[in-house]
């Protein structure tokens, strides 16, 4: 069997916050901290709306949630170096807040959820950071701007605001199991909302009505949040990279652009399918889809630990540039092409991202001042490590914004045909993406999004 390949069976243990604990404190150490200190993180707080008596809505801080697997706001942990103490603090008991939102959840309760070694409630935090046996005058590890201004570290001979906050972006990069199986379950119900949208495809009114059947069918299964705002794009507005109104009519355009995905318990899933709204492609928009799903499979296929991640990139590029010749839309050398980075007009952005609690995860060592036009919005650069996982999103679009300044460039235009691209402005935009985990060996698709032309079409007649 697979890394977490039965993610049912892996998610009734518990979130591995000791795991991820001990593997940030050793990152630490190896950089110079001092291995008698202390971690210390906090929730975020709960707030309230702007001029307003509701609650605003609650999104966990990532890097506490990695150490605690605690989803309760205005809650506390530290993480002892010394003796592997990782001890988590969540609010009392308040009269008031029982009488509208019923009881919080006890330390007993929270001692059997979280794989941590101690709870206790916030109003400890002080005299706990304050013990002999907690600090020892050693070092404390925060993050800044996240400490409460009524925490003191005056107990420690140090504290240190530069190593905590990489420590945990750089170890969040290869996962565990449960990670794994968390991003396979928002996956597996990302999946099932994709199909009911194809399915409800055909007879659709407006994007709108398409973003409302994905998020029933997520909240439903009781994913409740999504990992990014939907991006539901008919006909041109698929060259929109990141699309966010939604909300025109459905008439006589052709494909529709659905990027969407659920998270479950803080872990993301990003899905992209592109597909015709009738069930029926266009010779264009189906040339495009061709390439485009060359594109991804040929990318992926080449996917395994210690490959590097840029030169996956340029392999995209030059798959698409060999589609865009035989379609007569480019023309010239290839190599010329590659070199003038012409492609870029139709694929400007990069092919992928890490994957975990957030969309758009950390580690990647983007550089988005990088001077080469492919590159520059590349958001991992380097080689892939086993565990990690990674979008593969390679994408063709028809965008004047971006195409046109190419098209006033002779050293661009004349590697592109105009009276061909003008057949090609209404196909919008396509785009394929499936959440790829890395292994030793090679790779493994987490993805199980029909994207087969035959299997989509067969599921959007069905509907």
């Amino acid at each position: 069997m697979s890394i977490a390949e039965n993610y049912d069976e892996v998610l009734k243990g518990k979130y591995p916050a000791k795991a991820h604990a001990k593997k940030v404190a050793e990152w630490i150490v190896a950089k110079g901290g001092d291995n008698t200190g202390t971690i210390y993180l906090e929730a975020q707080k709960s707030k309230l709306l702007e001029d307003n008596d509701s609650e605003a809505p609650f999104r966990q801080r990532r890097y506490f949630f990695y150490l605690s697997g605690c989803l309760l706001p205005d809650s506390y942990l530290t993480y002892d170096l010394s003796s592997a103490k990782l001890t988590l603090f969540i609010p009392p008991i308040s009269p008031d807040e029982v009488i509208w939102s019923g009881l919080p959840m006890t330390i007993a309760e929270a001692r059997e959820a979280y794989d941590v070694d101690d709870v206790k409630t916030t109003e400890n935090v002080n005299s706990h950071l304050a013990s002999a046996s907690t600090s020892v005058q050693s070092t404390i590890f925060a993050i800044p701007e996240q400490v409460s201004d009524d925490i003191t570290f005056l107990s420690y001979k140090a504290t240190n605001f530069d190593l905590l906050k990489t420590a945990i972006e750089t170890c969040r990069v290869t996962k565990s199991d449960y990670e794994i199986a968390l991003i396979r379950k928002a996956n597996a119900i990302s999946t099932i909302a994709h199909v009911n949208v194809m399915k409800a495809a055909a007879k659709a009114k407006n994007e709108a009505e398409l973003e409302a059947i994905f998020l029933k069918s997520c909240i439903e299964r009781k994913a409740k949040h999504q990992a990014y705002h939907s991006i539901v794009a008919a006909g041109e507005n698929g060259a929109t990279l990141h699309y966010v109104k939604n909300d025109a009519d459905i008439s006589a355009q052709n494909l529709l652009l659905l990027d969407a995905g659920c998270e479950v318990d803080c872990y993301a899933s990003d899905i992209t399918r592109t597909f015709p709204l009738s069930g029926e492609f266009t010779a264009e928009s189906l040339a495009i889809y061709k390439i485009v799903l060359d594109m991804q499979k040929q990318c992926i296929a080449a996917l395994k630990a210690g490959v590097l991640w840029d030169a996956v990139h340029e392999l995209a590029h030059k798959i698409a540039i060999e589609g865009l010749l035989a379609l007569g839309l480019l023309k010239g050398a290839p190599e010329a092409i590659l070199k003038a980075r012409t492609s870029v007009a139709f694929f400007p952005h990069g092919l992928g991202h890490y994957l975990g609690m957030d969309t758009h995860d950390t580690g990647g060592n983007a550089n988005y001042k990088d001077q080469d036009s492919m590159y520059r919005y590349l958001r991992v650069r380097g080689t892939l490590p086993a565990r990690s996982v990674i979008t593969v999103e390679p994408g063709i679009y028809f965008c004047r914004f971006i195409i046109e300044p190419y098209l006033k460039d002779p050293g661009q235009a004349k590697f592109i045909d105009v009276e061909v691209l003008e057949r090609y402005w209404s196909v919008g935009g396509v785009r394929i993406e499936d959440n790829i985990l890395i292994t030793e060996e090679g790779y493994e698709n987490l993805t199980p999004t029909p994207k087969e032309i035959d299997e989509v079409v067969k599921i959007i007649k069905s509907g």
